[in-house]
């Protein structure tokens, strides 16, 4: 596994609220969204940040509504359901205790989800959308 992080998801109560924050007050653009779902920000060469609604993280994440900070998974995409399923073999074999193994997901896409030692949740997958260009912009 290549070390980079490509989508930094954050859990929110509230997109419309996080959207309020990061876009009308930040001033931060948004890439793509959909509406009270999801909101995607072009953050960094090749870096999304979302700012996804934190109960449909949690269930596609398979982890519990958190007591104090909400959920976050760091994401590794790649270009293939093959190579998901490879790295998460990888990964468990490191010692990552696997929390959901990949699956193709109702967007259409194929994710698997592992915790690293402490517990950090890993989203590996494959995006058939997600185009990185050599300028670093995003596709989705």
């Amino acid at each position: 596994m290549q070390p980079r992080v490509d989508l930094i998801s954050l859990g929110v109560r509230s997109v419309d609220a996080a959207r309020s924050f990061y876009v009308d007050g930040l001033g931060w653009p948004v890439h793509r969204e959909v509406p009270g779902e999801v909101l995607f920000i072009q953050a960094n060469h090749g870096l999304i940040l979302s700012l996804w609604d934190a109960g449909q993280m949690q269930a596609e994440a398979a982890t519990d509504a958190p007591a104090g900070i909400p959920c976050i998974t760091l994401s590794h995409n790649l270009a293939g359901a093959a190579e998901v399923d490879s790295v998460m073999a990888a990964a468990e074999t490191a010692g990552a205790r696997i929390v959901a193994a990949p699956k193709t997901q109702p967007w259409g896409g194929y994710t698997g989800y592992f915790a690293d030692p402490d517990g950090y949740r890993w989203e590996v997958a494959f995006n058939p959308g997600w185009a990185v260009d050599g300028g670093g912009k995003v596709t989705l």
